[in-house]
């Protein structure tokens, strides 16, 4: 068994806080705030699956991503499906899955030209403790006030349909042909509870499941990597500690321990069960 720490890159965006969350440092008040901070695996290594905190004061852009076979034919090495899971929100905020009705795609596009997809989009309330998987091809948007988790296919292949005036590049003609533009539909998850563990996502693209504080043991495949998220308390994988805001990656068979504040979140490639 191994486990290993992994190293996090904080990302400025404009769109960001300098209050983060517990378990980072807050940015000085004087310096960029920070939107995004990821958990990088060593060396030059491209795993499966990628995972950050985003810390949001403004909505991001709406956006899109391709699936696997529409990466491919690309030339990308994979899509991306993603997934949220939500540790805290402002009152008011909201994140924008799908439309309201099933739109074409001309349609789509004078919407995104004219900012009318903004009215177009289905805009959800979010509160802590919240969960929505997105699937390639899901139109969406994450408002304001909002700090999460996300967990993806390791791809940063975004098409931006609409940033709200802002003076970046917008890629219509590659994101509409990869937008599924109809009402959002929940992820089929089994939502099944036993032994401190709750299953939030069961594949195809990975699985994922929130476990509590507790004592367990994890048995991978060969080759296979899990990551493991501490989102509070603290415990250790086989004596290599980790506190809240760590990730550490985790292959063969290990011994977890967290304390009962531990909240913690466990994901592995959707092909493997564990």
């Amino acid at each position: 068994m191994t486990a290993t720490l992994l190293a996090t890159h904080r990302v400025e965006k404009p769109w960001g806080r300098h209050e983060l969350w517990p378990g980072f440092t807050d940015p000085s008040a004087e310096g960029e705030p920070v939107g995004e901070i990821w958990f990088q695996a060593p060396g030059d290594s491209t795993p499966d699956l990628l995972i950050k905190y985003l810390f949001t004061s403004e909505k991001l852009s709406v956006q899109v991503h391709p699936d696997d076979a529409q990466a491919k034919a690309a030339g990308l090495p994979r899509g991306k499906d993603e997934c949220w899971v939500i540790l805290g929100a402002e009152p008011d905020s909201t994140i924008a899955l799908g439309t309201k009705y099933p739109t074409d795609r001309e349609t789509l596009r004078a919407a995104a030209l004219d900012g009318s997809i903004e009215d177009l989009l289905d805009w959800k309330p979010v509160k802590a403790g919240d969960f929505f998987y997105s699937a390639s091809g899901t139109i969406h948007a994450i408002g304001a006030g909002i700090t999460l988790v996300e967990v993806q296919q390791n791809s940063e292949t975004t098409y931006r349909l609409y940033d709200y005036d802002r003076p970046r590049e917008l890629h219509l003609d590659q994101g509409l042909a990869v937008s599924d533009p109809v009402p959002f539909l929940p992820h089929p998850m089994p939502g099944k509870v036993a032994q401190g563990r709750t299953i939030l996502v069961e594949g195809p693209k990975f699985v994922l499941e929130r476990w509590n504080g507790d004592k367990r043991s994890v048995a991978l495949p060969a080759g296979v990597t899990g990551w493991l998220v501490a989102l509070a308390g603290s415990g250790s994988v086989d004596g290599t500690n980790f506190d809240a805001g760590q990730c550490l990656i985790v292959e063969g068979s290990a011994q977890v321990s967290a304390d009962a504040a531990g909240d913690l979140l466990f994901a592995y490639p959707g092909d493997c069960r564990i």
